[in-house]
């Protein structure tokens, strides 16, 4: 290929990359999505102005250095340390719901299509990993609760690895007939393999990164990106199919592990993704034919609907048997299921070798696989939102400063309600603990506007400064306020000193004293236990703000209203005026309600009154 022609072949796909991110952007849509179209749109079935076959042997390199890239940037954002309590679902999502839909993949197609049950085996293997480059995008843009997104990011990232070795196994069965036993030594050795590479890389890194000062940025970076690369290399040439294993692992000991430049690597990893991502998928859907998903006609279209609608909800009910979870967080889950560009990448690999061996159903499968991506694509990628606000799994994002005995009781509360909290602390011990805890927790200056970023303050709802010092609060309200455009709303102040109060409420800050609360609370025990027990709702208790918007309680009398047991509701604000909540009371539109109620009652009470 001439080297000019190629330069500008780059430069072309870079800018069609440019524009599916600013659709992305416009549309909150998956950038995967505009992808896909924009490299059929150029390819030999478009405007032919990109030809991969012309790359040869180099495009299987492209394809490999790319997902090896993608996958350990998937993994280097877990960090099993503040996701204890949701890793036994997570990892029966990648061992039992990657089974299960292999099986049910297989036999699906199997039965709609004209396919021998090897093909179709081969594919079920393929669909059986989602997409992490679709969904960890598109659960950070919808923000759905911290422990739904960390299920389905560890799920996108692992099962890439396992569906990946039980394609290669179907695969060796097809051109070279495995046997059972044979089958079963080919799935340890690559998993052994694959571990041991990626846990020795990920060793290797940290010992390198940690080996003194003259490790830069920049240094971490190229160093990074070669173990990354030698990881990869050397898992494949040990065991063909198992490099994807290795940086997952690798990936993921990194993001586990308290290593210096950690977060550069994270950011300048995502920037080498965007640029992977972009020019991987650009590149195989210019190599689609329209041909191949016209030939599967209708029961194609049959195949991928089952599979979102029977075989992705049967995988996820299964893993999540006794789990925490509640029925809509699974209902979600299954929702959210979209392929991306590992079984995209793996079936074009495959496509081409079965091709060079004179072995049919090449491009059916590829055509099948690419049907599968572009549709669960399409239909989560427009759907998400909206599926996610009808479960009710789009908590608030809060965020609190100080992790000590104040900071963590709240959190702890916020957690029960399903909140997404963070804590920010500069006690590493401290973080430590809310870790175990399964809190989410940032180690730093909270009066860093870098640390503040890490935390999540730019997509938070409220900030709750509670450390000891009021120094920080005051400083940590004032960057809230005027950096990050929070309302006065949406700030919240611990005052330690009392003569420090004036300067919190000048400056337009909400804020309370302990001091001055002990005091009310005690003058209210005196003589008036019922004030006292008004307050004091236990630990399982919540006092609730709920805001009316439910169409179908607006101009209904309290009494009208089926509430639940232990629930009551308080207060009514209009506009400036407060009122008892007394039974004839009639609720208008954006009247905001103070609930109180034991266990989840206060919870359901909100759900009723605002939809």
């Amino acid at each position: 290929m001439n080297s000019i022609y190629f330069l500008g072949l780059v430069v072309f796909v870079l800018s069609m990359g440019i524009v599916a991110q600013y659709l992305s952007s416009r549309f909150n849509v998956p950038v995967i999505l505009f992808l896909l179209l924009e490299g059929i749109l150029a390819g030999p079935e478009g405007l032919s102005i990109i030809n991969p076959m012309l790359f040869g042997d180099g495009l299987t390199a492209i394809v490999s250095f790319s997902v090896a890239i993608i996958v350990f940037d998937g993994g280097l954002h877990i960090d099993f340390k503040s996701i204890r309590t949701i890793q036994k679902t997570a990892l029966k999502l990648t061992t039992i719901g990657v089974f299960v839909t292999f099986v049910g993949a297989t036999l699906v197609t199997y039965t709609l299509l004209d396919m021998d049950i090897e093909m179709a085996a081969l594919f079920g293997a393929l669909v059986a990993a989602t997409g992490p480059t679709v969904i960890t995008p598109l659960v950070r843009q919808i923000h759905v609760s911290h422990k739904i997104s960390k299920i389905l990011e560890i799920e996108g990232v692992l099962n890439d690895a396992a569906s990946v070795i039980i394609a290669a196994v179907m695969f060796e069965w097809i051109v070279s007939q495995l046997s059972g036993l044979e089958a079963v030594v080919f799935i340890f050795q690559r998993l052994l393999i694959g571990l041991a590479i990626g846990g020795v890389s990920g060793e290797v890194l940290k010992r390198a990164l940690s080996s003194g000062s003259f490790v830069t940025d920049q240094t971490a970076r190229l160093v990074t990106l070669t173990l990354v690369l030698a990881a990869y290399v050397t898992s494949e040439l040990l065991g063909s199919e198992s490099g994807i294993l290795a940086v997952a692992v690798f990936g993921m000991l990194t993001g586990t592990s308290n290593i210096p430049h950690k977060q550069t690597l994270k950011e300048f990893k995502s920037d080498l993704v965007l640029v992977m991502l972009t020019v991987i998928f650009i590149l195989l859907a210019a190599m689609l034919h329209f041909r191949d998903i016209l030939n599967l006609g209708l029961n194609g279209i049959f195949v991928v609907l089952l599979l979102m609608v029977l075989v992705r909800p049967a995988a996820v009910l299964i893993s999540t048997i006794n789990s925490r979870l509640k029925i809509k967080e699974k209902v979600f889950i299954s929702f959210i299921g979209p392929r991306g560009v590992v079984p995209a990448s793996i079936a074009t690999y495959f496509a081409l070798r079965l091709d060079a061996l004179d072995i049919g159903d090449g491009e059916v499968l590829v055509g099948l696989v690419f049907l599968t991506v572009i549709i669960t694509v399409i239909m989560t990628g427009t759907l998400a939102r909206h599926v996610a606000s009808v479960l009710g799994v789009i908590p608030m994002e809060i965020l609190i400063i100080g992790g000590g005995e104040v900071g963590r009781i709240l959190a702890e509360r916020f957690e029960k309600r399903g909140e997404n909290v963070v804590v920010v602390d500069n006690s590493e011990e401290m973080c430590s603990r809310l870790l175990k805890q399964g809190i989410r927790a940032v180690h730093g200056d909270a009066e860093d506007i870098n640390v503040l970023k890490a935390a999540g303050i730019e997509t938070a709802k409220y900030v709750v400064a509670t450390s000891d010092q009021d120094n920080t609060n005051l400083l940590v309200s004032q960057i809230a306020k005027s950096k990050f455009g929070l309302k006065e709303e949406q700030i919240v102040a611990r005052v330690n000193s009392m003569e420090n109060l004036h300067a919190f409420w000048d400056l337009g800050i909400r804020s309370m004293s302990p001091q001055m609360t002990t005091a009310l609370v005690l003058d209210n025990m005196v003589g008036k236990s019922s004030m006292f027990s008004l307050c004091e709702v236990g630990d399982e208790g919540e006092i609730l703000e709920v805001r009316v918007t439910n169409p179908k309680v607006v101009g209904k009398a309290i009494r009208n209203i089926s509430l639940p047991e232990n629930s009551l509701l308080l207060m009514i604000r209009r506009g400036d005026r407060s009122h008892i909540a007394n039974g004839n009371f009639v609720l208008e539109y954006d009247d905001l309600v103070t609930v109180i109620g034991e266990d989840d009652a206060a919870k359901e009470v909100a759900d009723i009154l605002h939809r």
